[in-house]
């Protein structure tokens, strides 16, 4: 897997501060997205054990308040696989003491819980560590900036734990 970007300081994606991991990857490609750039899987820089450390080091301050995962697409199949490793090293390090937040534009129920491309081996795993999905593709006919940690009004806020 390669990520596009890193922020150790960012408040837009999720409550708080937050360390923000941009994954490359992403095969919705919607009209109007603000990443386009990370839609290509090669884009970037390779995700390694070194990032995952930095990763890692960027959430020990008490002040931020957990991770966020965004893409591209973190829910993309290869993205999955290479992503739960690390949230175990996070969940081990941190438990439950920093949230994890994902954004992606599969649908909960008809595309992660349910017989679809984008459910694999690790998918009920990989929900098992996050705190909240942010579902649902952008839709830019629905774009809303009054929104919170949202950039359409089919997007959803789910806390999962």
């Amino acid at each position: 897997m390669n990520y596009a970007s890193i922020r150790t300081c960012d408040i837009a994606n999720g409550e708080g501060v937050r360390v923000s991991l941009f994954v490359s990857g992403c095969t919705h490609c919607c009209k109007g997205c603000f990443n386009e750039e990370a839609w290509d899987f090669a884009y970037g820089q390779p995700f390694t054990e070194k990032t995952e450390s930095e990763l890692l080091a960027a959430l020990e301050p008490e002040f931020v308040d957990g991770l966020s995962l965004l893409g591209g697409e973190p829910m993309e199949p290869e993205n999955q696989r290479a992503l739960v490793p690390f949230l175990r090293r996070v969940r081990d390090r941190f438990g439950l003491s920093k949230t994890i937040w994902v954004y992606t534009g599969c649908v909960l129920e008809t595309e992660l819980k349910s017989p679809s491309r984008w459910r694999t081996e690790v998918t009920d795993e990989f929900l098992s560590l996050i705190d909240v999905l942010v579902d649902g593709p952008f839709i830019e006919a629905q774009k809303d900036i009054s929104l919170q940690f949202r950039g359409s009004a089919n997007q959803r806020i789910i806390h999962l734990r």
